[in-house]
């Protein structure tokens, strides 16, 4: 993959894809304030950049796609239905059996098929696999699927527009679809991944020279709950120099409350853990950068906003 990748993705998605705003902000941090850039990504049909993969892979792959089934905890069904609604065509989405109740019930708000199985992603993934088989449906991945790292690129290339100037940008990371998109759509700026501790998947696959499976052990394991980086990242963040920082959940917890505290933004655990990097100290901007930090998703329970 490359950037011709995203810039294609860009021209299919047009405007069915909402080009979510930057917020300039002062944010309290360990090393005192620091100027932001926020990009508000949870803004996003479907309350995550998900939905840019998956509306992308229903359009790359012809009109001919009347089904789509996902293995997903959350957001990523979300984003599927999401694009499966606007086209007109079934969903399907496999959830572990530990999925967030609020999530399965945007799923089913949404006219998507819910089916639980198993107490792993691993699991909900090989049932997904199965149902794709046998119904002839289109199968999404959560990010590692060529067109899903393409469309989530697309975020880097609004960034460029937005933010033009050379700050690093930081970003959660799960799977990697993410991060891996952006460092693609967003060629030669610094690109962050930030990581639970508890789920160091990004960190340990560059320590290892390949994706490697991690515990998953984290407050944002609903969002960032993958086991192993994908193939597709691994192969763009060796490229493309993308580095890793480790936050506790603390941090993350943190942040979430901090900006819901002091913005009004509300996001999901997943959501808040770029931004946990700079609040902790975890990554300390050189001298006049203005980092810019994507907020990823905010399929949340309101009830968790204070902590």
């Amino acid at each position: 993959m490359d950037r011709s990748d995203v810039l294609a993705a860009q021209g299919r998605l047009g405007s069915l894809v909402r080009r979510t705003p930057v917020l300039d902000a002062i944010v309290d941090t360990a090393a005192g304030p620091i100027p932001v850039s926020l990009k508000l990504e949870y803004l996003q049909v479907g309350g995550s950049f998900k939905f840019r993969g998956s509306l992308n892979a229903m359009l790359h792959s012809g009109a001919d796609a009347v089904e789509v089934v996902i293995a997903s905890g959350g957001n990523a069904g979300i984003a599927a239905a999401s694009a499966a609604r606007l086209r007109g065509v079934r969903c399907t989405v496999v959830v572990p059996d530990a999925a967030p109740a609020a999530k399965v019930a945007v799923l089913r708000d949404l006219g998507a098929e819910v089916v639980s199985h198993g107490d792993r992603y691993a699991m909900a993934f090989d049932r997904a696999v199965e149902i794709a088989h046998a119904t002839g449906a289109l199968q999404l991945h959560a990010y590692d699927l060529p067109d899903i790292v393409a469309g989530a690129g697309t975020v880097g290339l609004e960034i460029e527009e937005q933010v033009p100037d050379s700050n690093p940008i930081l970003v959660a990371v799960g799977g990697g679809g993410l991060v891996s998109g952006i460092a693609l759509g967003a060629a030669g700026r610094q690109v962050v991944g930030v990581e639970p501790e508890g789920i160091p998947t990004l960190h340990a696959a560059l320590a290892a020279g390949r994706p490697v499976e991690v515990a998953v052990d984290s407050i944002a394991a609903d969002s960032l709950g993958a086991s192993r980086l994908g193939d597709i990242a691994m192969d763009v963040v060796t490229r493309t120099g993308v580095s890793s920082v480790l936050v506790s959940d603390s941090a993350i917890v943190a942040a979430r409350s901090y900006l819901w505290r002091e913005c009004r933004i509300a996001v999901e655990w997943g959501g808040a853990t770029a931004l946990a990097a700079l609040c902790s100290g975890a990554y300390v901007p050189a001298a006049g950068e203005r980092p810019v930090v994507v907020l990823c998703g905010a399929n949340t329970d309101p009830a968790t906003l204070n902590g």
